[in-house]
């Protein structure tokens, strides 16, 4: 099984170039960061984490294209993706760029995990349709895939339009897009249609939910798409449940802080587990 691992990354934790090049080091498969492109203070949307207030970190997030080509700089080997990415609040065309210009610079390892997003205010503030985000996550991915792919794109849909174009560098390689969420009918489809694998934040109800994404798979003609629980925190008989039910990576969680709180936790992940 392959081990991964995410970080809250903010201008206050370790530089993500150098926790790349140690979790390389050691080992581990890939690298995850989050992105918030800045949080409203005044706002009605709970925290994703059932807490009463927002930890300060979702203010301090990194710009994770940013934050990955100087970790592309310094390593060889390991992935590095977002997670989660929120392409409802991102421009496609220019996004595109960024991650095929990233996916160059890192020779074909780069990843993104998407997500639909909790934050209706920070929603909002990009032009976001709160009730329509999952469409136009749809959109935003197709029409990036569409120049990624084509020497001459176009793309007509309900939110992104743009008429044949030219547009390079293309990624160096096949850019995975694993959709984070909850199990659902929703979820499961648009993963079928567009998405290359589920990113289930934490893990639970991961075995129940499978034969619903086995059967959107099957309706979409396709195979089944891998599963890569985020953000886990690992015990021997937790990764050891995830392999008998087929999970071929498993992306674990380090605390946000520096040097001296992060390494101490991946050296032990490394030694129990690795």
């Amino acid at each position: 099984m392959r081990l991964g691992i995410t970080m809250f990354a903010t201008d206050l934790t370790m530089p993500p170039h150098e926790l790349a090049r140690e979790a390389e080091e050691r080992g581990f498969a890939s690298l995850y960061v989050p992105e918030h492109t800045h949080i409203p203070v005044a706002r009605e949307t709970p925290p994703p984490t059932g807490d009463l207030t927002l930890a300060p970190e979702y203010a301090r997030t990194l710009d994770p294209f940013v934050a990955l080509a100087a970790a592309a700089a310094v390593t060889e080997r390991i992935t590095l993706g977002t997670g989660i990415m929120l392409p409802a609040q991102r421009e496609p065309i220019v996004t595109a760029k960024a991650v095929a210009t990233l996916d160059r610079i890192a020779g074909g390892r780069v990843a993104l995990g998407i997500g639909y997003g909790w934050n209706a205010e920070e929603g909002a503030d990009h032009g976001v349709p709160w009730k329509r985000r999952r469409a136009v996550v749809r959109e935003h991915v197709l029409a990036m895939r569409e120049l990624w792919t084509r020497d001459e794109a176009s793309f007509a849909g309900e939110f992104v339009r743009f008429e044949p174009s030219w547009s390079w560098p293309k990624p160096a390689g096949h850019v995975p897009v694993l959709l984070g969420g909850a199990p659902g009918p929703t979820l499961f489809a648009h993963i079928a249609e567009y998405g290359d694998g589920w990113m289930p934040i934490g893990g639970a109800g991961i075995r129940e939910a499978l034969p619903d994404l086995r059967r959107a798979c099957a309706d979409a003609g396709r195979d089944m798409v891998p599963v890569v629980p985020f953000g886990t925190l690992p015990s021997a008989e937790k990764l050891d449940y995830y392999a008998s039910i087929g999970v071929e990576e498993v992306v674990l969680r380090v605390p946000g802080g520096g040097r001296d709180a992060v390494l101490p936790v991946l050296d032990g992940y490394a030694r129990d587990h690795l």
